[in-house]
């Protein structure tokens, strides 16, 4: 049981503990950006306020609050609550809690969640370490992750384990959390007078990029500055030059969903598609040091490799998806030369948009033509039944002639239709 020194070592460190700790979600109502899954009447609300907590995977971005709900579900259901991160966490830290929970559950018949961040850094046999703990009812398992479960989580474990889908934070929800620190008396800033410009809440939720944690982070020390500039005082003023300092970065705050996201990325495309490296190089540095997401623009780039370059040079796809792969490996900054490779490789390519074009004129035959019945003499033809119908009749297997095979392949209303000019 709790005791007066654990209660007292408790205020002492939310005392010192960081805004984005101090600000964290008590009960469901105060959970932002969720509202599907918390909502009243929702049935994920309804199922955990009715005490049935299953064992769950909570898949999400960084910052969506996969952490606060996991802690929102043990302060309702009144469970003992245990955290673990995948990436920290060994053996011994692993048995210790499931110990804690036996002996918890024997002698108090408490139940325990086990919240394990980044779940999907654990391996194979580490995860089907918990199965027997999750089955036979001693804790209930909350994992978070930022990978899709289906193919970071075993089966046997995911089998278990009900997945519920978070969002990244929207603006409008990042202001909201910025704003509701800013009048908290206890936890945030309410017994200031802080004064934040419109200009000041958009550039916050940009750095954000929809993490709560970084969002209440960035106030913080914004705050400090503040507070290191005016010590005469509680009224403050927050300010974009502060801002653009505390970040080391003047140029941070492009906006990643507004207009000059698509003038950049635009820029970009086009300096490659004219085979311009310099300036292709310039644009996507661009993006990276502006804080844009390296795998957006490695998709960019796969997708300039078959649209662009294409059977010019078919190495093109194999070096951007090679690019993909290894920025998703390493991630920021280290991977930042691995898509220049990439970059420059595609801008000194040759270029054809041929593939582009032939499946331009595919989709528009679709279009106008949906449903055009394949030609027998090419269909499968498994049963006898088939056979007798006449499907597979005629055809000419190409590898038994030696001489060029004249045979239709396509629909009766597209018979000579030439897609691909290259």
């Amino acid at each position: 049981m709790p005791t007066l020194f654990d209660a007292a070592n408790e205020a002492r460190r939310r005392k010192f503990a960081p805004l984005a700790d101090r600000m964290r979600p008590v009960t469901f109502d105060e959970v932002v950006g969720q509202t599907e899954l918390v909502k009243p009447g929702a049935v994920f609300r309804d199922m955990i306020e009715s005490g049935n907590v299953p064992s769950m995977i909570f898949w999400g971005p960084p910052g969506s609050g996969k952490t606060t709900l996991a802690r929102v579900i043990a302060a309702i259901s009144g469970m003992a609550f245990s955290q673990l991160s995948a990436v920290t966490s060994g053996v011994t830290e692993v048995r210790q809690i499931i110990k804690e929970a036996e002996n918890r559950l024997d002698f108090e018949g408490r139940r325990t969640i086990l919240f394990i961040d980044e779940i999907h850094r654990f391996n194979k046999a580490q995860q089907d370490g918990f199965l027997p703990f999750v089955e036979n009812g001693t804790m209930i398992l909350i994992g978070a992750t930022t990978e899709n479960p289906s193919f970071e989580v075993n089966s046997a474990l995911l089998s278990r384990c009900k997945v519920f889908v978070l969002n990244k934070l929207e603006a409008a929800d990042i202001k909201s959390l910025v704003m509701r620190a800013l009048k908290d008396k206890d936890k945030g800033y309410g017994k200031f007078e802080i004064t934040v410009p419109d200009q000041v809440f958009e550039e916050i939720a940009t750095v954000a990029d929809g993490d709560a944690r970084i969002a209440l982070n960035t106030l913080e020390n914004l705050v400090k500055a503040a507070q290191a500039q005016n010590k005469t005082g509680k009224k403050l003023e927050l300010n974009s030059v502060d801002l653009k300092s505390l970040l080391q970065r003047t140029h941070v705050l492009y906006d990643k969903a507004g207009e000059e996201h698509y003038n950049i990325i635009s820029a970009l495309h086009k300096s490659m598609r004219g085979s311009d490296a310099d300036a292709a190089l310039y644009w996507m540095g661009r993006m990276l040091e502006s804080g844009e997401d390296p795998l957006y623009v490695a998709r960019r780039l796969v997708r300039f490799a078959s649209e662009d370059v294409g059977l010019a040079d078919p190495n093109a796809l194999t070096q951007a998806v090679a690019g993909y792969q290894a920025a998703h490996f390493i991630g920021m900054p280290e991977c930042n030369v691995i898509l220049a490779q990439v970059t420059a490789y595609l801008a000194r390519a040759p270029k054809s948009n041929a593939l582009y074009e032939a499946y331009g004129k595919i989709q528009q035959d679709i279009q106008n033509l949906p449903n055009e019945s394949v030609p027998l003499h090419i269909r499968n033809a498994p049963t006898k039944l088939m056979k007798d119908l006449g499907y597979g009749k005629g055809y000419k297997y190409n590898p038994a002639y030696t001489e060029p095979v004249d045979q239709e392949y396509l629909p009766d209303k597209l018979k000579g239709r030439k897609y691909l000019d290259f």
